[in-house]
């Protein structure tokens, strides 16, 4: 048996941390075992679902680096499909239709709240006979009224409903259009899923899918509810815990090798260990090692891992990532992988590489006071004028010939190397961060530098 699973998002929203996760299980396991993962965008809510959606969901499953077989499939061009399943249960006298009124099921529930019963339908169309001509109908499935229905969970174990909990749900809406139920089981089955891997807000839809799997005399796949994730708070996930369309992560600066080693530790685990290759996740990972409680968002720890991964990535590439966040031209000045080195132990995202890059490719046009007040004295410009006549005489500029001449320049002076260090950095950048001052003014050239050096004491003064 070939093992295929799915992502079957609906376009009415953003795609969030926990949908991404749900992509993210269901590929690796299908990725473990050698099978295929399908995408499905259930689009057939057609006043919620939008283009703009649908394409957040297709470019955050890109860039985490989640790929499916084949081409997508969109649930709306398969209503005819879902409408044969409906009419093959009516035959079978598994569904039924049902002309009750709004009216008339207002009253039904509100009596029943008078009993102090569960408001749920009583079946009252179950045996009707007649067609009233023209009346507006639903069709609805005819639940069993006895015995339960188990669902077998390859994460939460053995979970059965009561039967006579499940009311007669209606899988045909009045203008014709399939409800989530009837199309998702008509879906899976027609595309061959073997396994749905889901958040566990979606059991309580579990027992009405496998009865209507059992009535179409199809055999249900295998089911695995994700617990779902919540904030370090433990309370449900918002957008003040981070819950933003995944894509943001991307503008964010986030690497996608380290959103996805993050998705995968929420919830699951293989060990003590923390960081995974993705080569090593589709090795490693099993569904069935999923935890039954809800995992924890943590912000630092993404930040911590995603701090990770830029230190460990080839300057090269990243280089490439950040060419869409400069937004100075990097054409007139250093090679940026070769900038990229000096700035990755400090940096935790990659707009944070890409700010402390960006001095390198523009002049300062202001430096910051508060260092201008503590960092320039009465010396510094006898220190300034020493290094600058000593360096413009240099054979050859490196960034161990220009420690040398700071040292000795300090030496000279008899002060700290601070002392003159500080200033020139913040005569190079503006301000009082940087590289190792040596490292920057290698990078930034003789030419450059020395220029925003004169530059800089010209406009202080």
């Amino acid at each position: 048996m070939t093992i295929r699973t799915r992502f079957a998002p609906s376009p009415t929203g953003m795609l969030h941390i926990g949908g991404a996760r749900t992509a993210l299980f269901s590929w690796l396991y299908a990725r473990h075992l050698g099978g295929e993962f399908v995408l499905r965008i259930e689009d057939t809510d057609r006043e919620r679902s939008t283009d703009q959606a649908t394409q957040v969901i297709l470019d955050g499953l890109k860039w985490l680096g989640i790929d499916w077989d084949g081409e997508p499939v969109y649930q709306a061009s398969r209503q005819g499909e879902h409408v044969l399943a409906a009419e093959q249960l009516i035959d079978e006298g598994h569904a039924y239709r049902c002309y009750c009124t709004r009216e008339e099921l207002d009253a039904m529930r509100e009596e029943q709240r008078e009993k102090g019963q569960k408001p749920m339908y009583d079946g009252r169309c179950r045996h009707r006979s007649d067609r009233p001509e023209g009346a507006p109908f639903v069709v609805r499935f005819r639940s069993p009224d006895e015995g339960s229905t188990i669902v077998r969970d390859q994460v939460l174990g053995d979970v059965e409903f009561n039967n006579a909990e499940l009311d007669d749900l209606i899988i045909l809406r009045s203008d014709g259009t399939p409800t989530y139920n009837l199309a998702v089981v008509a879906d899976d089955a027609a595309m061959g899923i073997t396994h749905v891997i889901r958040g566990s807000d979606h059991l309580n839809n579990t027992p009405r899918q496998v009865q209507l799997y059992q009535a179409l005399g199809l055999t249900p796949p295998e089911f695995a509810h994700i617990p779902l994730i919540h904030g370090p708070d433990g309370a449900k996930m918002s957008k003040r815990h981070g819950a933003v369309a995944i894509t943001e992560y991307r503008e964010a600066g986030f690497l996608a090798d380290a959103v996805v080693n993050y998705l995968a530790r929420l919830g699951w685990s293989h060990g003590d260990d923390e960081v995974f290759s993705r080569d090593a996740l589709i090795r490693l990972f099993d569904v069935a090692q999923v935890g039954k409680t809800a995992a924890r968002f943590d912000q630092q720890k993404l930040d911590w891992l995603n701090a990770h991964y830029l230190r460990e990535s080839d300057p090269a590439v990243l280089a490439g990532e950040m060419a869409g966040l400069m937004d100075v031209d990097t054409a007139d000045g250093p090679d940026l992988a070769a900038v990229i080195p000096s700035l990755q132990e400090r940096s935790k995202t990659l707009l944070e590489l890409a700010a402390g890059a960006r001095f390198f490719y523009q002049r300062p046009e202001s430096f910051d006071e508060k260092a201008v007040k503590k960092n320039f004295k009465p010396e510094t410009g006898d220190l300034l004028d020493a290094f600058v006549q000593q360096a413009e005489a240099l054979p050859d500029w490196t960034a161990e010939a220009v420690h040398g001449v700071i040292a000795s320049v300090c030496g000279q002076f008899e002060v700290g190397m601070g002392k003159l260090a500080q200033p020139i950095r913040i005569l190079l950048s503006g301000g009082s961060v940087s590289p190792p001052i040596d490292a920057t003014l290698a990078l930034l050239g003789r030419d450059e530098s020395l220029a925003r050096i004169r530059f800089g004491r010209e406009a202080l003064g």
